[in-house]
Parts: structure tokens; C-alpha cells; sequence
């Protein structure tokens, strides 16, 4: 069995999807989102954390160009893969309370986009993994412009306009690689061993950072991140912040790093500059948020600028804080955004001001309410907390002074994060509030998952390190020989 039956399953569900009523469906999509999530627990079953591509499928697909469809799956790839096929049966059956005008093209479309994610994080052809950096965006865009807010069309095509530029630098740089391969070949290891100077190395760094950073995104990069979180429809949101900002960070870890290490040394220092702007800055915006999805949009920036300034400093301890970290963010941020679309769903409002005494009235959705704070915010024995102390220690080792500044985000966070639980959860209910209604069976479903899940990795992250050690330890160790054969 090979990668490809991941990555064509959701094409033919999404198909099948369309065919059925609305109420049907969801309930096909949900199918199929756990069937895929079977596959990929298969895959992990037979996997042997050694570093190696394993389920690989290498066909020739438009050969007079050197394209092949090849893809295939290291303990990097796994640890996407898991996170993008649990998140996504989570999300879908979080929607359940909700009723979407043309629901079977709203479910057939979050397929598609999870066939896209997953050809991002298998994919080692350049040409493929551009492919499916494109296919996962324009599923993305209908549903934000579709199902969002009263701002969507003005939001999405900003956030349009900011992903699709930084794609086209992207491709360019994957161009100019495959250009410079002897075999004029797309493939992930021809672009490895280009053998191309500092300079040359440098344009190569621009031209995918900046697709990634804005994907990520990352200071500056950011400004459409926060609108388009608000003024998309919750699933869409969960989509964008559990997932697809990850394409961007595997981005870096995969297909920048690795091809300019001579470019990425010359631009080390600034992007973690960048990084660690981002955290303070995210931060001290969350600190004056009213509406709660909006907050918890600056806290994504802020950690996803933890989780680039570890990747940044290029470590094993950095990388692999970076790995667990990913699928962590993944699970918290969508429980947060779940949390804020059962309370604007059945209050109507997400304005902080509003809300208080919840806890009194809804014991069950509390309790999950907190755990996932605790997760968001690093307690020790959550998910948080591991990727959040390897990414430090990664970033400790390049600078003191860096770590010092990116360890803010710890304590940044748990202010503004305890201090929204303490206004919405806490304190006497008011006329709003009062008639709260707590979870239902889905809902606890999700949560519970979620919770379950932010416990498990908490107690033993080895299972989760243990899957990306090997691949993560022998590109840190291909890029670092880089550096030292070097004369720059």
C-alpha cells in the first residue's frame, strides 16, 4: 500500500459527497474524514521511525518537464499526517450543530482541501508539492467567501491576495531549483544536492520564506490573519489556524532550510528576530482584545512565532519542539476556536464584556473549557508544555538573549488567557448568560476528544517525539555538514 490511497481518498469523498443531500452529507463527510484517519493509523502501525520514506509512490506523471507524481512518508511527514487526519473528522463533527446553506458543497470542499494538506506533507516532487500548496488554498478561499462573516468578501480576498503572492515566489524558486538539478528533475533530493553558492542560495531563501511566512504567518507577514480567523465560518477557521498555517512551518522545515542552508545562514539571525517581534507583539495585542476569536487569533501568532524561532535556530532540540509543537497548537487552537462557536452560537455575542458566570450554569463545557487553556498555556503534564520547553532550549542554545525575549510568550500567555477564562467562566451570570445551555452529545464528543488528547500528549510526548526523531536528526545533522563544508 502507498501514500497515494491518502491522498486520493478525500478527492473521491469529496465527489461522493456532492452527490448526497445536505443532512447526508455531513454525515458521509464525517464517515469518510474517520475512514481516512483509519488509514493513516494503519500506515503509523507499520512504521518504522528510521528516517527512511516509507509507503513511497514514484510514478512518472509529466516526464518531458521531470515531474513525477512522488510522494511518500518519514517521521516528519507522519507526524502532519496524524495531526491533519485527526483534526479534520474533529472539525467536521463540530459542525454539526450548525445548518449550511449548500452543506454538501461546504463538506466536499473541507475534502478537498484535507487532499491538498496531505500531498503538502508527502509530496517530494517540487512540482507536486506546489500542487498541493494550490489545492489546499482554493478550497479554503469558497468556504471563507461563502460561509463567513459580513466582511468575508473584503477579508478573503485580502487574505487571497497575501497567500497566492507568496505562492508565486515560491514557485519561482522551485523553477530556478530544478533548473540547476543535472537530470532537470523536481525531485526534494536533486534540489538538496544543487550544489549552489552562498549567493545564489540567498535568492532561493527569499523565494520560499516568503511563502511560508505569510502562510505562517509571521511578522509582518501577519495582517490578514486575524480578520480572516474573525470573519470565517468556525470550521473554516479551525481549518486555517489547526492545519493549513502548519504548511507553511513544515515549509521550512522541508523544502527551505535544507535546499539554501548557505542562504539560511546568511538570514538566520533576522528571521528570528522576526519571530520574536511577532510573539511580543501578537501578545501584547491579545492583552487588549474584546472580541474572544479574536484573541485567540493573536495567541496563534504568538506561538507560531515560539514554534519559527525554534525552527529557526536550527537544533534538534529546536526542530523537534518544533514537531511536537505543531500537533499540539493543532488540537489546542481548534478546542479554543470550538470553545468560541458554542458561546457565539448560543449567546449570539463574543465580547468578553458581555459574558461571566458560565461555569455556574455549565459545569461540563467549564471544565473543558479549562483544560484547553491549560494546554494553550503550557502547564506542565499538558501537550503545551513539552514543545514549548524543547523550542526554548532550541532557541537557548543560538542565543540567551532571544530565548529570554521568546520565553515571554509563556507568561504573556497565561495572563490573557487565564484573565478571559476569569471573565467569561467566572463570577455571578447576568441576564445573558443565565441561560446558557450546556454541551451536547457531539459537542462533549469533540471536547472530549480534545481534552483527552491534550492529557495524553502531555503525560507521554515520547510516543509523538519518538515518530519524528530519526528523520528530524538526520536533516539537522545534513544541513549542519552543510555548514561546516562551507567557505562562507
Amino acid at each position: 500500500m502507498t501514500v497515494s490511497i491518502l491522498l486520493f481518498l478525500p478527492i473521491l469523498a469529496a465527489l461522493l459527497v456532492l452527490l448526497f443531500k445536505n443532512e447526508t452529507a455531513k454525515h458521509a463527510a464525517l464517515f469518510f474524514a474517520v475512514a481516512e484517519l483509519g488509514i493513516a493509523l494503519y500506515f503509523l502501525s507499520g512504521f518504522v521511525p528510521d528516517a527512511s520514506f516509507q509507503y513511497v509512490i514514484d510514478l512518472p506523471w509529466i516526464q518531458d518537464f521531470g515531474i513525477y507524481f512522488n510522494a511518500g512518508i518519514d517521521g516528519i511527514s507522519m507526524v502532519m499526517v496524524l495531526l491533519t487526519t485527526i483534526l479534520v473528522p474533529l472539525i467536521i463533527l463540530s459542525t454539526y450543530q450548525h445548518t449550511y446553506k449548500n452543506a454538501r458543497a461546504f463538506y466536499a470542499l473541507i475534502l478537498f482541501m484535507q487532499a491538498g494538506l496531505l500531498t503538502v506533507f508527502t509530496a517530494l516532487d517540487g512540482f507536486l508539492f506546489y500542487v498541493g500548496w494550490e489545492a489546499a488554498l482554493i478550497p479554503i478561499y469558497f468556504i471563507c467567501a461563502l460561509w463567513g462573516g459580513q466582511n468575508r468578501i473584503r477579508v478573503t480576498i485580502k487574505f487571497f491576495i497575501y497567500t497566492f503572492a507568496g505562492s508565486l515566489f515560491m514557485l519561482v524558486g522551485i523553477i530556478y531549483l530544478y533548473l540547476q538539478t543535472p537530470g532537470k528533475l523536481y525531485d526534494l533530493h536533486e534540489f538538496y544536492n544543487a550544489g549552489l553558492d552562498a549567493a545564489h542560495q540567498s535568492w532561493v531563501f527569499w523565494a520560499f520564506f516568503l511563502a511560508f511566512a505569510i502562510k505562517m504567518p509571521l511578522f509582518p507577514f501577519h495582517t490578514w490573519q486575524p480578520d480572516t480567523y474573525t470573519e470565517a465560518p468556525a470550521a473554516g477557521t479551525m481549518l486555517l489556524s489547526g492545519i493549513m498555517l502548519k504548511m507553511g512551518i513544515y515549509g521550512v522545515i522541508r523544502w527551505l532550510i535544507p535546499n539554501a542552508p548557505l542562504g539560511f545562514l546568511q538570514w538566520q539571525n533576522l528571521a528570528i528576530i522576526l519571530s520574536t517581534i511577532g510573539i511580543i507583539y501578537a501578545s501584547l495585542i491579545a492583552f487588549n482584545q474584546k472580541d474572544g476569536k479574536r484573541l485567540v487569533a493573536y495567541s496563534s501568532i504568538a506561538h507560531v512565532g515560539l514554534i519559527s524561532a525554534g525552527i529557526f535556530a536550527w537544533s534538534v532540540q529546536g526542530v523537534q519542539g518544533a514537531m511536537i509543537q505543531m500537533l499540539s497548537h493543532g488540537i489546542n487552537v481548534v478546542g479554543m476556536f470550538f470553545i468560541w462557536d458554542i458561546i457565539s452560537r448560543r449567546l449570539n455575542t463574543r465580547e468578553i464584556s458581555q459574558l461571566g458566570g458560565i461555569a455556574k450554569v455549565a459545569p461540563n463545557f467549564s471544565i473543558a473549557f479549562l483544560i484547553i487553556v491549560l494546554g494553550t498555556v503550557a502547564l506542565p503534564l499538558t501537550n503545551g508544555f513539552v514543545g514549548e520547553f524543547l523550542l526554548l532550549k532550541g532557541v537557548f542554545s543560538y542565543n540567551i538573549w532571544f530565548a529570554a525575549v521568546a520565553g515571554l510568550t509563556i507568561i504573556f500567555g497565561a495572563v490573557y488567557m487565564l484573565r478571559m477564562y476569569k471573565n467569561v467562566m467566572q463570577g455571578e451570570t447576568n441576564q445573558l448568560t443565565a441561560i446558557f445551555a450546556d454541551i451536547t452529545a457531539s459537542e462533549k464528543l469533540v471536547l472530549g476528544i480534545i481534552c483527552v488528547l491534550i492529557i495524553g500528549i502531555g503525560v507521554y510526548p515520547q510516543a509523538i517525539l519518538h515518530i519524528s526523531e530519526a528523520s528530524v536528526v538526520k536533516l539537522v545533522r545534513s544541513v549542519n555538514q552543510n555548514f561546516a563544508n562551507s567557505k562562507f
